[in-house]
């Protein structure tokens, strides 16, 4: 209470009751510098920790009613326009982008390694069994969160086990079993942070792993938006029927808002054209699913992560 009240006088920043930490404060970060779709206002504070005791340290330490918010690679969010309150954490230091590979034939991969930089890993070790990782943008950590997955295969098929620190800042080792992974989803709790992820792969040659991401990298340039300011995929698929086909179906595939719109060559993707805001891709496809459901009674989920405050 007291504290409080010395912080209203002095008109203290939020970072200035924060703990002092080994890695870095950021404040009033932008976050569009963070995100694939390269929209969204500003991180209160954004803290980029030295490595693992130093998430730990601050976790322990930090005030109780300051909101933390973790973001990876920025690939499946979108940041909305007001910013987002509290400290953001992104774990992006070299500590957290490190891997190993262990005795077994599995790899460790700490949750800042992005994925594209596998490709060169699996590749000098042969590991296969895991190239479909390669092809999914982003850092190694969100890759849990939603069961993400292409190529007929899920994070939920190679995983053998992941380390988290928990809001408390506890450390724990948990088993693909209590990662409750299903289509697109987990249900292990929102403050969990994931530190490192270990993989099952299978030894294989390197020519065959190479064609294997060659084969992905052809298919992801063709029917995939390349280059573009784009989040992935939009919307999960409902059972039994693909997002994309309801949405040309319903003529939904042809909308835009402002500077957003559907991308011409996979109606599931959601593209900035240069002048988005956050607004425009969110109502953008909140007016997709509409549509759908108008044009087909099926309502369309969200698979891109909402985050922050509107402007």
């Amino acid at each position: 209470m007291l504290k409080r009240f010395f912080n209203k006088i002095f008109k203290k920043s939020l970072v200035d009751i924060l703990p002092e930490v080994k890695g870095k404060y950021i404040e009033n970060a932008p976050l569009s510098r963070h995100t694939w779709f390269a929209v969204g206002g500003p991180a209160e504070v954004l803290f980029v920790p030295k490595d693992e005791e130093d998430l730990k340290f601050f976790l322990k330490n930090k005030p109780y009613n300051v909101p933390v918010t973790l973001i990876g690679g920025g690939s499946n969010l979108l940041v909305r326009d007001g910013g987002i309150p509290g400290v953001v954490i992104k774990l992006d230091s070299p500590y957290f982008r490190k891997h190993y590979v262990n005795q077994d034939r599995t790899i460790t991969c700490f949750s800042g390694k992005r994925n594209v930089e596998l490709k060169k890993v699996i590749l000098e070790c042969e590991l296969a069994g895991i190239e479909f990782l390669c092809s999914i943008p982003g850092a190694i950590g969100g890759c849990i969160k939603t069961n993400a997955g292409c190529y007929g295969t899920e994070v939920k098929d190679i995983i053998q086990s992941a380390k988290i620190i928990d809001g408390m800042g506890n450390e724990k080792i948990i088993g693909v079993e209590d990662l409750k992974l299903s289509y697109r989803n987990s249900l292990f709790p929102d403050d969990w942070i994931i530190i490192s992820i270990t993989f099952k792969t299978k030894k294989d040659s390197r020519e065959n792993i190479q064609k294997t991401l060659d084969e992905h990298r052809k298919h992801r340039t063709e029917k995939q938006p390349y280059n573009k300011k784009t989040a992935g995929s939009t919307f999960k698929n409902p059972a039994g029927v693909r997002a994309w086909e309801l949405i040309k179906k319903s003529g939904a595939d042809k909308f835009s808002v402002g500077g957003a719109s559907v991308s011409d060559k996979h109606c599931n993707f959601l593209i900035n054209n240069g002048t988005a805001t956050a607004k425009d891709i969110e109502t953008l496809g909140e007016k997709i699913i509409q549509q759908v459901e108008k044009e087909t009674s099926i309502t369309l989920e969200w698979e891109i992560k909402r985050v922050g405050v509107n402007k």
